[in-house]
Protein backbone atom coordinates (compact mmCIF):
# COMPACT_ATOMS: atom_id res chain seq x y z
CA UNK A 1 0.00 0.00 0.00
CA UNK A 2 1.04 3.64 -0.38
CA UNK A 3 1.13 6.47 2.31
CA UNK A 4 -2.00 7.59 0.83
CA UNK A 5 -3.61 4.83 0.68
CA UNK A 6 -2.19 3.63 4.38
CA UNK A 7 -3.57 7.35 5.43
CA UNK A 8 -6.83 6.83 4.32
CA UNK A 9 -7.34 3.91 5.84
CA UNK A 10 -6.17 4.84 8.96
CA UNK A 11 -8.65 8.36 9.09
CA UNK A 12 -11.81 6.00 8.04
CA UNK A 13 -13.59 5.87 11.42
CA UNK A 14 -13.09 9.67 11.61
CA UNK A 15 -13.97 10.59 8.30
CA UNK A 16 -16.99 8.30 8.64
CA UNK A 17 -18.05 10.03 11.48
CA UNK A 18 -17.97 13.56 9.72
CA UNK A 19 -19.65 12.48 6.98
CA UNK A 20 -22.58 11.03 8.82
CA UNK A 21 -23.42 13.84 11.01
CA UNK A 22 -26.55 15.24 10.28
CA UNK A 23 -26.66 18.40 9.07
CA UNK A 24 -23.90 17.24 6.43
CA UNK A 25 -26.36 14.57 5.49
CA UNK A 26 -29.21 17.03 5.43
CA UNK A 27 -27.27 19.57 3.69
CA UNK A 28 -26.32 16.85 0.65
CA UNK A 29 -30.32 16.16 0.53
CA UNK A 30 -31.37 19.92 0.35
CA UNK A 31 -32.84 19.92 3.96
CA UNK A 32 -31.46 22.73 5.09
CA UNK A 33 -32.25 26.71 5.46
CA UNK A 34 -31.38 29.67 3.73
CA UNK A 35 -30.06 30.69 7.73
CA UNK A 36 -28.58 27.31 7.58
CA UNK A 37 -26.64 27.50 4.14
CA UNK A 38 -25.61 31.30 5.00
CA UNK A 39 -24.72 30.01 8.44
CA UNK A 40 -21.91 27.21 6.98
CA UNK A 41 -20.87 29.90 3.87
CA UNK A 42 -19.88 32.43 7.19
CA UNK A 43 -17.97 30.07 9.46
CA UNK A 44 -16.03 28.81 5.76
CA UNK A 45 -15.03 32.52 5.02
CA UNK A 46 -13.32 32.64 8.53
CA UNK A 47 -11.61 29.72 7.96
CA UNK A 48 -10.61 30.02 4.08
CA UNK A 49 -9.42 33.17 4.54
CA UNK A 50 -6.46 31.45 6.56
CA UNK A 51 -5.80 29.13 3.81
CA UNK A 52 -2.74 31.08 1.61
CA UNK A 53 -1.48 32.83 4.86
CA UNK A 54 -1.19 29.07 6.05
CA UNK A 55 -0.19 27.65 3.34
CA UNK A 56 2.69 30.45 3.21
CA UNK A 57 3.59 29.65 6.52
CA UNK A 58 3.90 26.21 6.10
CA UNK A 59 6.43 26.16 3.23
CA UNK A 60 8.74 28.37 5.27
CA UNK A 61 8.42 26.36 7.79
CA UNK A 62 9.41 22.96 6.03
CA UNK A 63 12.77 22.02 6.17
CA UNK A 64 15.43 21.60 3.18
CA UNK A 65 15.41 18.11 2.96
CA UNK A 66 11.75 18.59 1.73
CA UNK A 67 12.10 21.17 -0.51
CA UNK A 68 9.67 19.57 -3.06
CA UNK A 69 7.40 19.78 -0.84
CA UNK A 70 8.13 23.48 -0.01
CA UNK A 71 7.47 23.88 -4.10
CA UNK A 72 4.54 21.68 -3.52
CA UNK A 73 2.65 24.49 -1.10
CA UNK A 74 4.14 27.24 -3.23
CA UNK A 75 1.71 25.71 -6.21
CA UNK A 76 -1.70 25.14 -3.74
CA UNK A 77 -0.87 28.70 -2.39
CA UNK A 78 -0.53 29.73 -6.43
CA UNK A 79 -4.40 28.29 -6.52
CA UNK A 80 -6.16 29.11 -3.38
CA UNK A 81 -5.75 33.11 -4.00
CA UNK A 82 -9.31 35.04 -3.22
CA UNK A 83 -11.28 31.83 -2.42
CA UNK A 84 -12.37 33.63 0.18
CA UNK A 85 -13.95 36.45 -1.82
CA UNK A 86 -15.73 34.04 -3.86
CA UNK A 87 -17.61 32.83 -0.01
CA UNK A 88 -18.94 36.61 0.42
CA UNK A 89 -20.23 36.74 -3.14
CA UNK A 90 -22.00 33.77 -2.56
CA UNK A 91 -23.53 35.35 0.58
CA UNK A 92 -24.48 38.35 -1.24
CA UNK A 93 -26.28 36.34 -3.41
CA UNK A 94 -28.22 34.84 -1.01
CA UNK A 95 -29.47 38.20 0.04
CA UNK A 96 -27.20 38.55 2.84
CA UNK A 97 -24.46 41.48 3.37
CA UNK A 98 -20.92 40.22 3.07
CA UNK A 99 -19.26 43.69 4.83
CA UNK A 100 -21.46 41.96 7.97
CA UNK A 101 -19.60 38.48 7.59
CA UNK A 102 -16.12 39.74 6.60
CA UNK A 103 -16.20 42.26 9.97
CA UNK A 104 -17.51 39.55 11.88
CA UNK A 105 -15.49 37.31 14.04
CA UNK A 106 -15.62 33.39 13.66
CA UNK A 107 -17.05 30.81 15.67
CA UNK A 108 -15.21 29.06 18.57
CA UNK A 109 -15.41 26.25 16.78
CA UNK A 110 -14.18 27.75 13.71
CA UNK A 111 -11.62 29.73 15.91
CA UNK A 112 -9.99 26.61 17.28
CA UNK A 113 -9.81 24.47 14.16
CA UNK A 114 -7.45 27.43 12.53
CA UNK A 115 -5.29 28.10 15.64
CA UNK A 116 -5.04 24.24 15.76
CA UNK A 117 -3.25 24.60 12.46
CA UNK A 118 -1.24 27.67 12.69
CA UNK A 119 0.46 25.51 16.11
CA UNK A 120 0.91 22.49 14.15
CA UNK A 121 3.17 24.82 11.86
CA UNK A 122 4.80 26.71 14.33
CA UNK A 123 5.00 24.67 17.29
CA UNK A 124 4.76 20.70 15.73
CA UNK A 125 5.85 19.23 12.57
CA UNK A 126 4.84 21.52 9.72
CA UNK A 127 4.30 18.57 7.66
CA UNK A 128 1.54 17.58 9.83
CA UNK A 129 -0.27 20.52 7.97
CA UNK A 130 -1.27 18.54 4.77
CA UNK A 131 -3.76 16.23 7.38
CA UNK A 132 -5.74 19.91 7.35
CA UNK A 133 -5.62 19.84 3.59
CA UNK A 134 -6.88 15.92 3.36
CA UNK A 135 -9.81 16.64 5.61
CA UNK A 136 -11.23 19.89 3.63
CA UNK A 137 -10.55 18.74 0.04
CA UNK A 138 -11.46 15.29 0.52
CA UNK A 139 -14.67 16.16 2.45
CA UNK A 140 -15.19 18.74 -0.48
CA UNK A 141 -14.92 16.54 -3.57
CA UNK A 142 -17.28 14.19 -1.52
CA UNK A 143 -19.51 16.48 -0.73
CA UNK A 144 -19.54 20.20 -1.87
CA UNK A 145 -21.11 19.11 -5.48
CA UNK A 146 -23.96 17.34 -4.73
CA UNK A 147 -24.60 19.71 -1.57
CA UNK A 148 -25.08 22.60 -3.80
CA UNK A 149 -26.99 20.81 -6.61
CA UNK A 150 -29.51 19.99 -3.72
CA UNK A 151 -29.76 22.93 -1.66
CA UNK A 152 -30.14 25.39 -5.25
CA UNK A 153 -32.92 23.21 -5.69
CA UNK A 154 -34.52 23.32 -2.59
CA UNK A 155 -33.99 26.74 -1.66
CA UNK A 156 -34.61 28.09 -5.60
CA UNK A 157 -31.11 30.15 -5.22
CA UNK A 158 -28.98 31.18 -8.13
CA UNK A 159 -26.00 29.49 -9.50
CA UNK A 160 -24.15 32.52 -8.27
CA UNK A 161 -24.75 31.76 -4.76
CA UNK A 162 -22.63 28.83 -5.14
CA UNK A 163 -19.39 29.22 -6.57
CA UNK A 164 -17.31 28.37 -3.47
CA UNK A 165 -19.00 24.53 -3.05
CA UNK A 166 -19.23 24.11 -7.26
CA UNK A 167 -16.21 25.44 -7.46
CA UNK A 168 -14.07 23.61 -4.87
CA UNK A 169 -16.22 20.05 -5.71
CA UNK A 170 -14.73 19.86 -8.84
CA UNK A 171 -11.10 21.67 -8.46
CA UNK A 172 -10.59 19.71 -5.64
CA UNK A 173 -10.71 16.50 -7.60
CA UNK A 174 -7.40 17.31 -9.05
CA UNK A 175 -6.27 18.88 -6.24
CA UNK A 176 -6.68 15.83 -4.49
CA UNK A 177 -4.72 13.96 -6.98
CA UNK A 178 -1.55 16.30 -6.37
CA UNK A 179 -2.33 15.71 -2.49
CA UNK A 180 -1.80 11.86 -2.93
CA UNK A 181 1.45 12.42 -5.38
CA UNK A 182 2.64 14.66 -2.30
CA UNK A 183 2.14 12.33 0.67
CA UNK A 184 3.66 9.34 -1.50
CA UNK A 185 6.83 10.93 -1.62
CA UNK A 186 7.26 11.41 2.83
CA UNK A 187 9.43 8.52 3.75
CA UNK A 188 10.33 9.78 6.98
CA UNK A 189 8.12 8.10 9.52
CA UNK A 190 7.70 11.25 11.58
CA UNK A 191 6.25 12.69 8.73
CA UNK A 192 3.50 10.79 8.27
CA UNK A 193 2.57 9.91 11.81
CA UNK A 194 2.16 13.64 11.98
CA UNK A 195 0.40 13.76 8.77
CA UNK A 196 -2.01 11.04 10.14
CA UNK A 197 -2.32 12.66 13.78
CA UNK A 198 -3.42 15.94 12.38
CA UNK A 199 -5.95 14.24 9.75
CA UNK A 200 -7.51 12.86 12.97
CA UNK A 201 -7.33 15.76 14.25
CA UNK A 202 -8.61 17.85 11.82
CA UNK A 203 -11.77 15.10 11.28
CA UNK A 204 -12.49 16.18 14.48
CA UNK A 205 -12.20 20.07 14.63
CA UNK A 206 -14.38 20.19 10.99
CA UNK A 207 -16.57 17.88 12.69
CA UNK A 208 -17.34 20.49 15.44
CA UNK A 209 -17.82 23.13 12.93
CA UNK A 210 -20.84 21.18 11.58
CA UNK A 211 -22.03 20.29 15.29
CA UNK A 212 -22.26 24.02 16.27
CA UNK A 213 -24.39 24.67 13.04
CA UNK A 214 -26.65 22.26 14.17
CA UNK A 215 -26.98 23.48 17.66
CA UNK A 216 -27.69 26.45 16.21
CA UNK A 217 -30.47 25.43 13.40
CA UNK A 218 -32.21 23.45 16.40
CA UNK A 219 -31.85 26.66 18.51
CA UNK A 220 -32.97 28.47 15.80
CA UNK A 221 -36.09 26.03 14.94
CA UNK A 222 -36.90 25.40 18.54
Amino acid sequence: MTFFEDLVAETAKERAVLFNLPIIRAGSEGRISLDDYVAFLTEAYHHVKHTLPLLMACGAKISERLEWLRSGMAEYAGEEIGHHEWILNDIAACGRDPDEVRKGRAGFETELMVAYAYDTIARGNPVGFLGMVLVLEGTSVQIASRAAKAIKKSLNLPDSAFSYLTSHGVLDIGHTAFFESLVNRLEEPSDREAVVHCAKMFYRLYGDIFRYLQRRSDELAG
